[in-house]
């Protein structure tokens, strides 16, 4: 969209944890299929992050402040030496993260929802430069998305001002009228310091009636009768 489009709300969604199961069900069965207690990589993980000055996992690897293979290098160090956890070699967490995950398409169909009441619809996360190609595969994006912004490309991240102000920007509205959907709450807290909205994503059907209320004291209008997409009906479930 131009800087001058007239969307009543830009609706920012975010990936993981949205567009895709919790982030802890990810990590549960990324941990199961390793063989790795879930504990003691929580633990290597912070030794390894603490390096990098933040307490944040991923920020390392999706600003990215060091390529995902030598991260994971250190991870494996670590689990070795200081926790005993020896033959984990991993160069990319994409193939384990991503095999098998399933895209949400009850709240894609939201989103479509409210692209179809002339919201500008956007995905605003946190992303590691080799996962890119992965993610894209789960979803139709021009279908569904009027743009995305993403960590490593911007070199910003939530919940830092700096993403939300180009966020806000790219989609051509004020800070008021933009609205981020995620499941961390730092990220949503983020987003309302920055001068946003935020939906705290719990499941599917909570954050679609909070979207549905914005869009309603936005003034968007009514969606045309019968369906947007079959995305919802394809699938059978809140994911």
């Amino acid at each position: 969209m131009s800087p001058t489009t007239t969307a009543h709300l830009a609706v920012w969604s975010d990936f993981g944890g949205v567009m895709t199961p919790p982030i802890a069900h990810t990590m549960g069965t990324f941990c199961a299929r390793q063989g790795i207690d879930p504990g003691v990589l929580h633990q290597a993980l912070g030794t390894v992050t603490a390096r990098y000055g933040t307490r944040d996992t991923m920020e390392p690897i999706d600003t990215p402040l060091v390529s995902e293979e030598a991260w994971l290098a250190e991870v494996s160090e670590v689990l070795d030496k200081e926790h005993g956890v020896a033959g984990v070699r991993l160069t990319t967490l994409a193939d384990a993260w991503f095999d098998g995950r399933e895209t949400s398409h009850a709240w894609a169909d939201r989103l479509a929802t409210a692209r179809a009441r002339g919201a500008f619809v956007g995905m605003l996360s946190n992303m590691v430069p080799t996962w890119d190609a992965y993610w894209r595969r789960m979803v139709d994006v021009p279908a569904l998305f009027d743009d995305v912004v993403l960590s490593f490309e911007v070199g910003a991240r939530k919940p830092s001002p700096e993403i939300f102000a180009l966020a806000a920007e790219r989609a051509g509205v004020p800070a008021g009228r933009c609205v981020l959907v995620d499941d961390l709450e730092h990220n949503c807290a983020g987003a309302v310091a920055a001068g946003w909205q935020a939906v705290h994503f719990t499941g599917t059907a909570d954050a679609a009636r909070r979207l549905t209320a914005l869009l309603d004291a936005a003034g968007a209008p009514a969606p045309a009768p019968g369906p947007v997409t079959r995305g919802a009906d394809r699938q059978g479930a809140d994911r």
